[in-house]
């Protein structure tokens, strides 16, 4: 039974990163019915702000390297929550309502993200901000020189004059850079290969418990998992902007008639699941090395969370994650193989479990059930009900 008790935690472990990552995603997909393709990658940035608040908090030292985990939080929460703004106000909101746009646009998000952090450099970072001030720079200074029938009638004259300018000047900029600047200045910051987090000493280790041990890491991810449910269920239910949240999420257009300004909810539910999935990056940061692909092992995962639980439930979320990861790692593991031959089963079963005791093997057989059961259910295990079951 040791086996399968080990095999148990690390999988609720890991079904705690996917709750994390699930419950942002069931939001904004409850919500605005989003599918964020970007997500997985909004899990990478959040894991290499760990790697670099690791790196800033080594130059301090003792004791502050021994902390910098609690810093490593906010940090990466608000780093994925303004990237996740700032794809819903720049790309998303244009696209509400056409569903294969959304996902072909935040399909393509990802790729550039993935791009970003393998060659992201002093001269690209130069080069992407004098783009960002310029053309928005550029925009505002237009929208208040011109009347509004003048910006109307030249819009995406100016716009697309605008964008050409602004890139030109912006790649010219990162290229001069690039020409003159030392090599340790152009050189990428993380590049395509993996990097290591360590953690810190006080969560390296474990509980001993017979031939085994839990580890103090899966252990802090759990308890981290525990304190942001409850933060997601106090912003829900007891702030007026988690009112006006599930206000839109019952029915949007009575809310716009009520005064809520559907537009703003919209960008600060995406940002807020944005920046849950950060927090997912740190937890994952902690279970092993972080590269530029790190989060698409998990976004496929991340869906059938979202999906079998049931859309926007948090319930249905918590139990999915759960049972999915926790299913997942046991019979990767080949627990219940060595459990059922222990227990002298059939050969041919244990020779059925024995051939899907792999990473990939579980999940295509997890995958199966999952398939199986929404035949059934194919709403979730809580399908929506009242209007939001209607649209």
């Amino acid at each position: 039974m040791l086996p399968l008790l080990q095999g148990l935690f690390n999988g609720v472990s890991i079904g705690s990163v996917l709750l994390i990552a699930a419950l942002g995603l069931a939001i904004v997909f409850g919500l605005m019915g989003v599918i964020n393709l970007a997500h997985g990658e909004l899990m990478m940035l959040g894991a290499y702000s760990t790697f670099v608040v690791q790196n800033g908090f080594k130059i301090l030292g003792e004791p502050w390297s021994s902390i910098y985990i609690f810093a490593a939080l906010p940090v990466a929460f608000i780093v994925a929550a303004l990237v996740g703004l700032a794809l819903e106000r720049g790309a998303i909101r244009f696209l509400y309502g056409r569903p294969l746009e959304t996902l072909l646009a935040t399909w393509g998000v990802s790729l550039i993200l993935r791009q970003f952090v393998r060659s992201a450099n002093w001269p690209l970072l130069a080069g992407l901000s004098l783009l960002v001030v310029l053309f928005f720079g550029a925009w505002v200074i237009l929208t208040r020189v011109l009347s509004p029938e003048q910006w109307r009638s030249r819009r995406l004259v100016l716009l697309l004059t605008n964008l050409g300018v602004s890139l030109g000047l912006a790649i010219t900029t990162a290229a001069l850079l690039w020409q003159t600047l030392p090599d340790d200045w152009v050189r990428p910051w993380f590049g395509p290969r993996n990097v290591d987090v360590t953690a810190p000493a006080w969560l390296r280790g474990g509980i001993p418990i017979g031939t085994f041990q839990l580890p103090y890491a899966r252990i802090f991810i759990i308890v981290l998992t525990v304190l942001c449910l409850v933060g997601m269920y106090w912003f829900l239910n007891a702030s007026s902007w988690g009112l006006r949240i599930r206000a839109v999420t019952q029915n949007r257009d009575m809310s716009a008639c009520l005064g809520i300004d559907t537009g703003r909810v919209d960008a600060l539910t995406f940002a807020l699941g944005s920046g849950l999935a950060g927090v997912a990056g740190v937890a994952i940061a902690l279970l092993g090395s972080v590269g530029p692909n790190t989060g698409q092992n998990y976004i496929v995962d991340t869906f059938m969370v979202v999906v079998v639980g049931g859309v926007g439930n948090l319930l249905g979320t918590i139990i999915a994650a759960l049972v999915i990861g926790s299913f997942t790692f046991i019979i990767g593991s080949g627990a219940i193989a060595l459990l059922l031959s222990n227990a002298e089963a059939p050969a041919a079963l244990v020779e059925f479990f024995n051939f899907f005791a792999t990473t990939s093997m579980a999940k295509v057989m997890v995958f199966a059930a999952i398939i199986a059961f929404l035949q059934f259910r194919p709403a979730g295990i809580f399908p929506p009900k009242g209007r939001t079951a209607e649209l």
